[in-house]
Order: structure tokens, then C-alpha cells, then sequence
């Protein structure tokens, strides 16, 4: 379980196909306090550690995992948010977040509003799925590249997130621009609650 505040966003220095699967090779500050099969969330993806050199470690994703994420658009040199699974006994600063992405979506506009930013992202709507909690609601939580931000102004297929100067910085928020994919993983308490109003 995360929280989705973004402790650093890594690089990404060596990415290796293998059949179905994707071993990417990331450079962080704290490797050195990583361990095998430690929980680290990628851009909001849950992956295992596998393999530790030095200052570099490695995970692996699955076909599944490349098919609804962005992962599998990764370059040598992509920034990647990274965030340790949270201790039972800390401080819960954004929201619940699993590390399961739901789906993608894409940035169709970022402005500059005098020192923050406003980004406008827009994923596609499937009705079946917004019953079910797939949705987002004014003022409430969404997880995109696996940071936990708050909804404005949304609608069936679209949200906007506002970011300030040092979420901007120090995740790849800097690297979004209009075109890029981002993975988005719907609020669970929504789910859950959608769930529990069909089965009256």
C-alpha cells in the first residue's frame, strides 16, 4: 500500500526485453536501502526489486502490466517516481493508494497559472466502469504517475490536477507536456463504495 507522495523520481538506465516481460534498470538515491523483493511504487505501478548493483536496482514488468500502463514507453533517461511502500505506523499525507493502475490517460493541455501549473488530462470513458468507482469527482483523490493529487473541474472522460512548484520539480511532472501518457489509478474508497450501492 502507498500513499502516493513521490519520494524521488529516478532515471532509468538500462531497459531489457526478455520474451513477454520488460526488466527495467533504475538509479535512485537510496538503493542502498533497498532489498529483493522489496514493493516499490513505479509511476504508480507496484513492482518488485529483483536485482541490486551498486546504486542501481532492477524490476520487472509483466505484458499485463505493459498493456494498461506506460511503462512499456519508457526511454534510457526517463524520469520515473518512485515511492516505498508505506509503514503501517506512518502518517497517511496523500491517500490510499494500491499501486494498481487502472488505465492511462493523456495530457491534452498544461498551463502555467504565475508559478503553479494546471494540467488537463483525458482518458476514455467506458460506462460499465464509471458504475464501478473507474471515475473522478470534484475535490477528490487520483493518483497520476503514481502521485496523489485532487480533482478539479471534472468530467465523463477528462480532470484537471493543479501542481505546485515543488511537485513540479522533484517528480517527472516537468517532463509531462501535451501528448505524454500517464498512469491513473481511480480513488479506492469510490470503488468500494459503488460496489456496495449495486448490490442493494
Amino acid at each position: 500500500m502507498f500513499s502516493g507522495i513521490v519520494e524521488e523520481a529516478a532515471t532509468v538506465v538500462a531497459l531489457k526485453k526478455d520474451k513477454s516481460n520488460l526488466h527495467i534498470s533504475l538509479r535512485c538515491s537510496f538503493t542502498n536501502e533497498l532489498k529483493v523483493d522489496q514493493s516499490i511504487s513505479h509511476n504508480g505501478v507496484c513492482l518488485t526489486v529483483v536485482s541490486i548493483d551498486d546504486d542501481i536496482y532492477t524490476v520487472t514488468a509483466i505484458k499485463e502490466t505493459l498493456d494498461i500502463s506506460n511503462l512499456g514507453l519508457l526511454e534510457v533517461g526517463s524520469k520515473v517516481n518512485l515511492e516505498r511502500s508505506m509503514p503501517m505506523n506512518g502518517r497517511l499525507d496523500g491517500h490510499i493508494v494500491q499501486g494498481h493502475v487502472d488505465q492511462t490517460a493523456v495530457c491534452k493541455n498544461v498551463t502555467e497559472a504565475e508559478g503553479s501549473w494546471y494540467y488537463t488530462f483525458e482518458y476514455e470513458y467506458n460506462e460499465e466502469m464509471a458504475k464501478k468507482g473507474y471515475m473522478t469527482v470534484d475535490k477528490g483523490s487520483v493518483t497520476v504517475n503514481g502521485v496523489s493529487l485532487t480533482v478539479v473541474e471534472p468530467t465523463d472522460n477528462s480532470f484537471k490536477v493543479a501542481i505546485i512548484p515543488y511537485t513540479h520539480e522533484y517528480t517527472n511532472f516537468h517532463q509531462i507536456k501535451e501528448g505524454s501518457v500517464v498512469n491513473l489509478e481511480f480513488d479506492i474508497i469510490g470503488k468500494y463504495i459503488s460496489r456496495l450501492l449495486t448490490l442493494k
